[in-house]
């Protein structure tokens, strides 16, 4: 066991967080609108709600398509796999109602419905309703919306031009189901709470007939195969066969299931008509027999929102608000239905989420419907579910059982899983609500496993299972239970390998348990206040730790040896279990603290409350560093092994919502937050990927957080401060005359024999070659005239400036923009011999005097003045300027050597000390 604090030794190299005062911290947070971690990706496990499905069939490829609302989107799934073949874009609020033509898809929320195309865009936006909208019907070129307050309107749906609208009494006719009948041209009918039915001619806006009804509300209208039939749901479980042309009852059904909630008819030969239940069952009618055919139980767990069946095939389309779309074939000799396919989350709220194994895909979640089921991130093909848990699965095999209910266990309400050996046995145990044994599960099996872990001493119905861990090995189990007893169990045969403690391990209810990574120390705590550490093979204790409140839960990071305490004051301890000693604490929860998760290099510890906040913790600096609420409170919250995604469950919200890591792709400077920060409220992200949400101007720009640093030329006047030019600009300048030897090449370049390729011609209709002229003028000079290259150059122009205004900067950056063979021949040509002066070599010498008393641009300084004294020492010591000149510099040289050469005197000396003497 290693000496010496465990957290500061392993934290010590990751401290980069910067901490401003208090004054940067406000001016840094003050931009903030919301997390600066943490962005919305996606939901996952939503498929249904409670509105209707909508059943389209592509002529262009001749397939069928299902679309089901989500909340504030709509999923569309290919009938023939169900496989989700588009996620529409978000709208402001939940969908109320949705229908659908051959080419759009149409969803009202609020007093408002949009026109969708290509399942995905909104193209048509239709605003004129006071009241929510409840039904829609495609009606040709328009579409027909009614509200709760029974105003009809009448859309053409190209122009989004009203061009009717009719007002009913909703005392008299409220409207409850709309259709239209095929084969009346312009004609709706319209079903009443009342229990009328009024048919009317929306061309001529006259009401053409009035149905008496069956004095009971009408629930829902659906065409028949035949020419003017009409079924006819009711409130009082009646399904009516009504001729509208001589307002005649064909026929008349009834089920004890409650309110008729769907209706929909057989096309592929076979008189059946199918309705829906608030029960979630189904009735199978046959018409020629006018008899109950069959019965179809539990089709749903909840009331049936829609059934259809599809156009002249033998299948039937059914959705609920138990989050689920199921398709069911008919090809059995009874007609009974089979299920072919479907698509389902959880029926009921979650009440614990984890991810499973290290890549990151998938995430284990346990609901209230007793399931336990498997989410990836990827894609939704991967999920899968692990079923319900049985009491005794062989016994319901044996006996095949069709109603499972009283042999389901109660909900799982924590699970553990680890996939070190899951190929081996099971890798999964839970804890059910109430229930005193421990189940197993199987994930490769996707079924509950074979073992059921409790201790054969204790029958007594008031102890229960509260809290689990499984050993990163994956062979044993560590269960607590409420009476404070602690027991190990092997995974792989289910046998009890002993408990903690003589009598039991806690007075109180036992609150955590924790195995570290080499299965050698056993961390335990109990609602008494103790947090205790046990030898896991001897079961002996080691250790004890008072807290200062009950807790709540622990959570172990086995990496780095931290554990996280959520305690009952709404406080987090975390503690270092080498040295088992408290070194953080964080508060700032306004409410009881439900989960924590450590991100995978243990340098952040994320808390959900039920005060809605997510809060994340830098252990390094204990600091609070992100902050942002929810409009619903977090149940779970699980980090992604690979860093990816943060995942997160709500109060009453069947989803898992999946939140990218920014910092993973974005600069994030994550400052600390202060004591009176208030966060902003984050709209939990939708099922659709990216969200198309306009950003406003002010989110545009950046805050100060996010600004660049840019670091200013010199740090400190005390500093030495080196140019950025690299090395072959200053380093080889003494060595040119060497360089150029060695480059010069062995033989002068020869003319080439061969003709040019383009050879001059002379113009004119008759093409002539151009011959070279021969000059032979004898006046002509031979000799080069200097005067000429003579001219001063600008950077010499620039030095003249200098002696009279004293400043150099424009002539250093002309030098500096030069290569080395630039620099030798501007510093060459300063002499009078070159075309200089001997106050333009003054100017240079003073040039360089201010770059040393500045202490700026070092090196640059030291090699033009080396490169100087070499070209001109011979000339230099005749003149009395430049000598006094130089005289100055010297002094200055000497001085900024000294000081170098003591810093470098003592680091040298450090350096030999820290390799030489025995520490």
């Amino acid at each position: 066991m290693r000496s010496g604090g465990g957290l500061r030794s392993r934290f010590l190299s990751c401290l980069e967080l910067r901490i401003g005062a208090a004054t940067n911290m406000e001016r840094g947070t003050e931009g903030r609108t919301a997390s600066v971690l943490f962005a919305g990706f996606r939901a996952l496990g939503l498929f249904s709600k409670d509105i209707p499905h909508v059943v389209r069939f592509s002529a262009l490829k001749r397939r069928f398509y299902v679309t089901t609302c989500v909340g504030k989107s709509f999923h569309t799934y290919d009938v023939q796999k169900l496989s989700l073949v588009a996620v529409s874009n978000s709208v402001p609020q939940d969908i109320s109602c949705m229908a659908a033509d051959g080419k759009l898809v149409f969803a009202a929320y609020g007093n408002v419905f949009s026109a969708f195309a290509r399942n995905k865009e909104v193209v048509h936006t239709f605003k004129g309703h006071k009241a929510e909208i409840q039904l829609l019907q495609p009606f040709g070129d328009h579409i027909i919306s009614v509200d709760t307050d029974s105003v009809l309107i009448i859309w053409h749906i190209y122009s989004e031009e009203e061009y009717l609208q009719l007002t009913f009494d909703k005392s008299v006719f409220k409207i409850s189901a709309i259709l239209h009948p095929s084969t009346y041209l312009n004609k709706i009918l319209l079903g009443s709470e009342q229990g009328s039915l009024q048919l009317w001619n929306v061309k001529s806006n006259k009401l053409l007939y009035t149905f008496p009804g069956w004095k009971v509300g009408v629930t829902a209208l659906q065409q028949a195969p035949a020419v003017d039939i009409v079924a006819v749901g009711l409130i009082s479980g009646q399904i009516i066969i009504h001729n509208i042309k001589f307002d005649e009852t064909l026929m008349k059904f009834r089920q004890d299931w409650g309110p008729i909630t769907s209706i929909s008819f057989r096309t592929d030969g076979h008189p059946v008509m199918a309705a829906g239940s608030p029960c979630g069952h189904i009735g199978l009618w046959d018409l020629e027999d006018k008899k109950l055919i069959n019965q179809m139980r539990n089709v749903h767990s909840t009331a049936i929102a829609g059934l259809t069946f599809l156009h002249r095939e033998p299948l039937l389309v059914t959705n609920g608000a138990d989050n689920a779309v199921r398709i069911w074939i008919f090809d059995g000799p009874a007609g009974e239905g089979r299920l072919l396919r479907f698509r389902m989350g959880h029926s009921a709220p979650l009440t614990n989420i984890r991810y499973y194994g290290q890549n990151g895909q998938q995430i284990l979640s346990a609901s209230q419907d007793g399931t336990l089921q498997s989410f990836s991130t990827v894609h939704e093909k991967f999920n899968k579910s692990l079923g319900h848990g049985l009491i005794n699965k062989k016994r319901v095999k044996r006996k095949g059982l069709q109603n499972t209910m009283s042999v389901r266990l109660p909900p799982i309400t924590k699970f553990a899983a680890e996939a070190a050996r899951e190929s081996d046995w099971d890798g999964i145990i839970a804890c059910h609500q109430g229930k005193l044994s421990c189940s197993t599960w199987n994930y490769q099996r996707s079924t509950i496993g074979s073992y059921f872990l409790k201790p054969k001493e204790l029958k007594t119905d008031d102890i229960t299972a509260t809290v689990m861990d499984i050993t990163s090995c994956g062979n044993f189990a560590v269960i607590g239970l409420s009476s404070g007893t602690v027991d190990v169990y092997n995974m792989q045969s289910g046998i009890h390998r002993g408990s903690f403690g003589k009598d039991r391990a806690h007075k109180g209810s036992v609150r955590g348990v924790a195995v570290d990574g080499l299965n050698q120390l056993t961390i335990t705590t109990g609602s008494e206040g103790l947090l205790k550490f046990w030898n896991f093979k001897s079961k002996g204790l080691i250790h004890s730790v008072s807290l200062d409140s009950s807790p709540n839960m622990m959570l172990l990071h086995r990496d780095s040896g931290i554990l996280g305490l959520a305690l009952d004051d709404f406080s987090i301890s975390v503690l270092d279990i080498e040295t088992r000693k408290i070194v953080r604490r964080f508060s700032g929860h306004q409410g009881q603290i439900n989960d924590m998760t450590f991100s995978p290099d243990g340098r952040w510890l994320i808390s959900a409350a039920m005060d809605c906040s997510i809060r994340t913790w830098d252990l390094p600096s204990g600091c609070l560093i992100d902050c942002f609420l929810l409009d619903s409170a977090p149940l779970n919250v699980t980090m992604s092994p690979t860093g990816d995604f943060l995942a997160t469950s709500h109060v009453d919200h069947l989803g898992i919502y999946l939140w990218s890591n920014i910092s993973l792709y974005s600069v994030v400077s994550l400052r600390p937050l202060p004591t009176d920060y208030v966060p902003s409220v984050v709209m939990l992200p939708g099922t659709c990927q990216t969200q198309d949400v306009e950003v406003s101007e002010e989110n545009t720009e950046p805050s100060d957080e996010m600004l660049e640093y840019s670091s200013p030329e010199q740090l400190s006047e005390q500093l030495v401060t080196l140019s950025l030019l690299p090395e072959s600009r200053w380093k080889n300048l003494l060595n040119l005359d060497v360089i150029k030897k060695k480059n010069k090449p062995k033989e002068p370049p020869k003319v080439p024999k061969s003709a040019p390729f383009f050879i001059p011609t002379v113009p004119g209709l008759v093409p002539r070659y151009a011959t070279p002229e021969q000059n032979n003028d004898p006046q002509q000079s031979k000799v080069v005239n200097l005067g000429i290259l003579a001219q001063k150059s600008e950077f010499c122009l620039k030095l003249e400036e200098g002696l009279l205004n004293n400043k150099y900067e424009t002539a250093l950056n002309l030098l500096k923009e030069l290569g080395p063979s630039g620099i030798e021949t501007e510093l060459r040509n300063l002499s009078p011999d070159g075309g200089g002066s001997i106050e333009v070599m003054q100017s240079f010498l003073k040039m360089i005097g201010l770059m040393l008393e500045g202490k700026r641009d070092f090196e640059l300084a030291q090699a033009y003045l080396a490169l100087f004294l070499k070209l001109h020492l011979k000339m230099l010591p005749s003149e009395p300027v430049i000598l006094e000149e130089m005289t100055k510099l010297l002094s200055q040289v000497e001085e900024n050597w000294i000081h170098l050469q003591s810093l470098f005197n003592q680091s040298m000396c450090v350096l030999n000390y820290i390799k030489s003497a025995l520490l």
